[in-house]
């Protein structure tokens, strides 16, 4: 047993390690590319300035030289220092925010009884978000006039994906294969694209998509124990499948709000994201709670359990934090910076699970979650070259 233990950590450690090093280096490849652009428009802007003062004194040509490359390197460095606060927030909000999620579904009370009041959580997560959005929203200022009836819209689907990841690891399927599972988000969108729309995709695409979606099945089979019998197994599944067409749903809507706030001449901001939304998560979440049963059930079940209700106020503040993290990057960083965190976020929340919550994978399950993380990095890479 010591000796698989030591060999599961030497496992993590170099994927691990192999995960940080792509990150690390496409996010410099991403900000290489935006300092060279910059440097060309820099040096573009000083030959016409030196070509109209062509009469200034070398002396104020140099000062102005030495001024412009200190004040370079001080925006350099002050990007780093908002990369870093941004990156790191949003791997220590989501990272923290996996861990919590699955002792949450782990929880055992004395009765041997476990949380199962998923949309009550749901409630407590959107109410959270819609507090911390508020707060930003109001710091820097809505806009009117956006189209609400969508941005409701947009929250059902968004809280309803929410709500089958979640009812999935009630239903027990792990953590590690869930996470995986809905890195295959493209699946949907490439299916509907292709029998609706006509699009076409790239072998190189079809092989992302393929390594991610058999990478997780091969770890889902990895781990099929005696004692999950194959009704909790169907009934998972269908909460996964469920949450990646949900998925899709919410992609496309979100598509159509911003092209109905660019036909008013509006463009929403981020915390209109994050408000509007999740007020619309919050009433979805609250109403089927409430027709359910599981808003009364749900704090029945914290008052009688107190550690539980501690893991449930952690998990909403995380998230909500996580969030705000990630509109902080996208407001300073190229969209595919914020992309590549998020993304490589998911395979080190797979490895904390598997190192920090006694998950036993053999050789299969390991040949799974390395066929699975290679997909997502080359869907990084992908994304980053396109």
């Amino acid at each position: 047993l010591a000796v698989r233990r030591s060999l599961m950590r030497s496992r993590c450690a170099h994927l691990f390690a192999a995960t940080l090093l792509v990150s690390v280096r496409e996010v410099s490849a991403l900000e290489g590319r935006r300092r060279g652009v910059v440097a060309i428009r820099e040096r573009s802007m000083g030959m016409r300035h030196r070509g109209g003062a062509a009469g200034g004194s070398g002396e104020e040509q140099a000062v102005g030289d030495r001024g412009g490359v200190g004040k370079g390197g001080a925006v350099e460095a002050s990007r780093a220092v908002k990369l870093l606060l941004g990156a790191g927030g949003i791997y220590a909000a989501f990272l923290y925010y996996g861990s919590l999620q699955e002792d949450v579904f782990r929880y055992a009370a004395a009765d041997g009884s476990g949380f199962r009041e998923v949309w009550f959580l749901q409630v407590c997560e959107a109410f959270f978000n819609v507090a911390v959005g508020f707060v930003g929203l109001t710091a820097t200022g809505g806009t009117k006039g956006l189209p609400q009836r969508l941005f409701a819209c947009t929250g059902a689907t968004q809280v309803a994906a929410k709500y089958c990841t979640n009812a999935a690891l009630a239903n027990g399927v792990s953590f590690p294969v869930a996470t995986l599972a809905k890195s295959g988000k493209m699946v949907p969108v490439m299916m509907g694209s292709l029998i609706l729309g006509g699009a076409t995709y790239s072998l190189r695409q079809y092989a992302q998509v393929a390594a991610i979606v058999g990478g997780t099945a091969i770890v889902s089979l990895s781990k099929q124990k005696a004692a999950s019998g194959p009704k909790t197994g169907v009934a998972g599944f269908a909460f996964i499948v469920s949450s990646l067409i949900f998925d899709g749903l919410t992609g496309g809507v979100q598509k159509r709000v911003k092209l109905e706030a660019k036909k008013r001449g509006l463009v929403p901001k981020p915390y209109d994201w994050m408000f509007f939304t999740n007020v619309y998560m919050f009433f979805t979440a609250l109403l089927f709670a409430a027709v359910r049963g599981e808003l009364l059930r749900g704090v029945a079940f914290c008052v009688a359990n107190p550690a539980i209700l501690s893991n449930i106020v952690r998990f909403a503040a995380c998230s909500a934090f996580g969030q705000s993290f990630i509109f902080y990057t996208i407001s300073n960083f190229d969209p595919l910076v914020t992309t590549t965190v998020t993304t490589t976020r998911k395979i080190f929340s797979v490895l904390l699970s598997i190192l920090t919550k006694g998950h036993s994978l053999n050789a299969q399950g390991w040949s799974g979650i390395v066929l699975a993380c290679t997909g997502i990095l080359a869907d990084v890479v992908s994304k980053k070259a396109h």
